[in-house]
């Protein structure tokens, strides 16, 4: 019976998990937060502009203590914000380190550390995930303009490399060269920016230039499909993508302000899931989900209680004599 009522003060919790979508606003120089089931405006702005310096922001991700890191195009930086208030917390990769130039896609490797692709120096530069310290350039071999970067289940570095239009592979552990993964203009591909992989482990690529999603075999890198047709649901000017905690896909469209929905599976247009321009939304670039288990309130609380207290009445009365 203990392990009952475990059961059910568990599913009393998880009744309280929530989503959150983070979306960088780089022409108005913001982070904007989004319920993560409905698209609504969540405490918005979530990082105001200048804050810490803030000046066109990019790349987004979670580090490993919870809060949210973002790529700093205008000062060559990397900040670290309270993930769930928004507040500076403090320049996580100071300007310039290690040559920073121009940083853009960041993304957390396997071995801790954080890895910011620097897009004017093509390079890909490793910093101590903790300390921000710098730690090695370790990709750099063919990039021209990089922008997305993404860790693939083999454990190797995949990159956009939007100057020559592929997407090029580098040991996940040594950074050295491993091959073209995604060879010039593959399915069309043309100013390829952000990139992730499916849960079909396939990957999928952003052709910003023709506002398409390309969808490759992610282990040979041979073209699948093309995963969400050019100007499907209004896409214009596509930039960043994530799949979201309902298996779909979302994908940021510049030019209409907008964050678009589309079938996972599928690539069929589902929704506009960020109405253009929702809370001054304006250049949507890089996006990230992150679910969280907010403090539950007192009628969940509540409801809990009784629940637990429902089910230890039952264990008694189960073993009256």
């Amino acid at each position: 019976m203990r392990w009952t009522n475990g059961i059910l003060f568990v599913a009393c919790l998880g009744s309280a998990q929530a989503s959150t979508l983070y979306v960088s606003s780089i022409d108005s120089s913001e982070v904007l937060t989004y319920d993560g089931t409905t698209g609504a405006s969540v405490n918005n702005p979530f990082v105001s502009s200048g804050s810490g310096g803030l000046d066109e922001p990019s790349g987004l991700a979670l580090a490993p203590n919870g809060n949210l890191l973002v790529a700093d195009v205008g000062n060559n930086d990397v900040l670290e914000y309270n993930a769930s208030t928004g507040a500076l917390v403090t320049t996580f990769v100071s300007s310039g380190s290690g040559g920073l130039d121009h940083p853009y896609g960041i993304a957390y490797g396997p071995n801790g550390n954080l890895f910011v692709v620097g897009e004017f120096n093509d390079q890909v530069l490793e910093y101590d995930g903790s300390t921000g310290a710098f730690v090695t350039a370790f990709a750099s071999g063919g990039l021209s303009f990089p922008v997305g970067l993404t860790f693939g289940p083999n454990g190797n570095l995949f990159v956009s490399s939007q100057g020559n239009n592929e997407v090029l592979e580098y040991n996940g552990s040594t950074g050295a060269p491993v091959s073209t993964f995604v060879s010039s203009g593959s399915g069309g591909l043309d100013g390829p920016n952000g990139l992730t992989f499916g849960s079909n482990g396939n990957l999928f690529v952003v052709s910003q230039d023709n506002s398409e999603v390309l969808e490759y075999d992610g282990t040979t890198g041979a073209l699948v499909t093309t995963f969400v047709s050019s100007g499907s649901g209004g896409l214009s000017n596509a930039f960043g993508l994530t799949f979201g905690p309902n298996g779909n896909l979302f994908v940021s469209s510049v030019n209409n302000e907008e964050v678009l929905e589309y079938d996972g599976s599928t690539g069929a247009f589902v929704t506009t899931f960020v109405s253009s321009g929702s809370a001054g939304l304006d250049g949507p670039t890089f996006l990230l989900f992150s679910s969280s288990t907010p403090e539950p309130g007192t009628w969940l609380l509540v409801a809990c209680g009784l629940a637990i207290l429902i089910a230890a009445g039952r264990k008694t009365r189960r073993f009256e004599r």
